[in-house]
């Protein structure tokens, strides 16, 4: 057979479970060549340019662009030489079988956890003697069982469940004395009416305008009082137009509803996983950055970069991290990787959710060079443009909403990584001055997340405690 090759929907990092065309560069019929980009597959979070690996003619194109998500190992297209047939085309496509993708779970499979024992029954109150009830109509267990015990005729009733089954509330309804339309009740009568079938909110209306429930037949699921059936009987107030204008009156408000897309899925699977099994610990301390803050606007103009604050604290961590090996790690199971150099990921909001891409070897870089790849990081986050290699891997995160106005925060760590600074705002605080005067100081909340598993307290605190030093001295950034 000719050389006829294959095109699957490739697998980028161990959660990939199914991606998007959303783009193809190239035709059915066209020639490519080593490097080419071939075509764009969007994954959860990020969008991947396919380049070429090897010079062939895309044969057949199975997969055209969509939004529809195909599984991991799926068959997008056939590449194959340019005098390859059509015949021995199909021939590959009918013999193909995709590769097993499937990660077998990991674990023995440990016996079923025993049935809980059946609760206990109620204690049964002095009722009378039970009747048989002989009938065709369709009725539930429980519903039958409370109108043999209470002897109630199941027959005109009108059942409310599916093809018109009487259900248990139907009964209970039936039990319901007929009362006289007075609604002069109170508080009281509401509370009283144990047999009053009601929305929470129907009684707390109905109690503050002293309706009695047990009055009102209910147009709600199984004849349930609403609180439309409670605003009916409420009398409209006859006194003049109040001092603010016309009398408030309640309107629709009806949600909108937006299901989950693919990266908030993605998003919030990750970030329960992460708080539900990752024993978080809180470590919070404060710096003073007015020094930091005027360092910054002369190396600007000296460099003729426009580094942020946040470049500079991730300039900082990231020297921190290499000072204390011992909190630059990932955990992995039962293990945990220490790194020689500080791949520090900072979280960045985008139109396709929170993504985290990576500064990699940030102690190695000088604050131009952090600032310079900060940006084009960000750039390409806004642009839905970031690819796997920009959120693979970090050693630790730092998340910023300093620029929001907020003051402090926790934030949830990014697994695998040990730990993540969560950085508040900058304010101006008073503060004790030589000779007892007050002075004002800038000053920037900062808040560790930190996995206990692999980083203890002191760790943590050691490592606050140098990242403030370098904070408040800033000229240690350039050494």
């Amino acid at each position: 057979m000719a050389n006829i090759r294959p095109f699957c929907m490739p697998k980028w990092g161990i959660e990939m479970t199914e991606g998007t065309i959303a783009e193809w560069m190239v035709n059915e019929g066209d020639a490519f060549t080593k490097g080419q980009v071939l075509c764009l597959i969007e994954t959860a979070k990020i969008t991947n340019e396919v380049e070429a690996e090897y010079d062939a003619v895309l044969k057949r194109l199975l997969t055209p662009a969509s939004d529809e998500a195909h599984p991991v190992g799926a068959l997008l297209g056939v590449f194959a030489d340019a005098d390859t047939t059509d015949a021995e085309v199909d021939e590959f496509i009918a013999g193909f079988k995709p590769a097993e993708t499937s990660v077998a779970a990991k674990g023995g499979g440990g016996s079923a956890p025993a049935p809980a024992p059946a609760a206990a029954p109620a204690a049964a109150a002095p009722a009378r003697t039970p009747t048989k009830i002989v009938t065709n109509r369709a009725i539930s267990p429980e519903a039958l069982k409370l109108a043999e015990a209470e002897g109630v005729d199941i027959e005109p009733i009108a059942g409310s469940g599916r093809n018109g089954r009487i259900t248990y509330q139907d009964v209970v309804q039936a039990l319901r004395p007929e009362r006289a339309q007075s609604f002069k009740g109170s508080a009281q009568l509401v509370e009283d009416t144990a047999q009053a079938f009601a929305s929470p909110l129907a009684r707390r209306i109905a109690a503050q305008h002293g309706i009695a429930l047990g009055a009102i037949k209910g147009t709600g699921a199984r004849g349930r009082i609403s609180k439309a059936d409670v605003l009916a009987l409420v009398k409209p107030t006859t006194a003049a137009t109040p001092v603010f204008g016309a009398p408030f009156e309640l309107v629709a408000n009806q949600p909108t509803v937006q299901p989950f897309d693919k990266v908030r899925k993605v998003v919030a699977k990750r970030l329960t996983e992460a708080k539900q099994t990752i024993p978080h610990f809180y470590l919070r301390v404060s710096a003073a950055v007015d020094d930091l803050m005027a360092l910054r606007k002369t190396a600007n103009l000296v460099l003729g970069t426009k580094a942020s604050i946040n470049d500079y604290i991730v300039k900082a961590v990231a020297l921190t991290l290499v000072k204390h090996p011992d909190v630059n790690v990932q955990v992995h199971g039962d293990s945990v990787h220490s790194f020689p150099h500080a791949d520090v990921a900072i979280a960045v909001a985008s139109p396709k959710g929170l993504v985290t891409p990576i500064v990699r070897q940030a102690d190695r870089m000088h604050i131009a060079q952090i600032a310079a790849t900060t940006r084009a990081l960000i750039d390409k986050a806004q642009a839905g443009k970031l690819g796997y290699e920009d959120m693979d891997g970090g050693t630790f995160s730092v998340s910023n909403l300093g620029m929001f106005g907020i003051e402090n925060f926790d934030a949830i760590i990014n697994p695998p990584q040990g730990a993540i600074l969560a950085v508040g705002g900058v304010n101006r605080v008073a503060v004790e001055a030589e000779g007892g005067d007050i002075a004002f100081e800038s000053r920037i909340q900062l808040t560790m997340s930190v996995d206990h598993r692999a980083i203890d307290g002191a760790l943590g605190a050691q490592f606050l405690q140098t990242l403030k030093g370098l904070l408040e001295a800033p000229e240690g950034l350039f050494a």
